[in-house]
């Protein structure tokens, strides 16, 4: 099992960046899908990008174009570069396998975006 260690959320205005990172405690080379996901207050948790070992990505339309992951399988880290942030992103974020195993959700990040 790897534990997964989110972080590099804060508040930020509107059309600022951030970037969150992901550190697996072991290998994720093997896991063949990451993803990042996102809960607002009051809403179920969502996915809002994917990426495989072998670089493909998906994103949801809320974020497709703003939002970039990427994964260096050797530093055994997920990242997700979150450009052009809008209020609507406010979530904590958080990392998982895709589809998520339970025992993997760690504490999340905040992400705060003030207009």
């Amino acid at each position: 099992q790897v534990q997964l260690v989110e972080s590099g959320g804060g508040l930020v205005q509107a059309g600022g960046s951030l970037r969150l990172s992901c550190a697996a405690s072991g290998s994720i080379f093997s896991i063949w899908i990451m993803g990042w996901y996102r809960q607002a207050p009051g809403k179920q948790r969502e996915l809002v990008a994917t990426g495989t070992r072998g670089g493909t990505t998906n994103y949801a339309d809320s974020v497709k174009g703003r939002f970039t992951i990427s994964r260096d399988n050797a530093k055994n880290t997920v990242y997700l570069q979150m450009d052009r942030l809008k209020p609507e992103d406010t979530a904590v974020y958080y990392c998982n396998t895709s589809p998520p195993l339970p025992d993997n959700w760690g504490q999340g990040t905040q992400v705060t975006v003030s207009s």
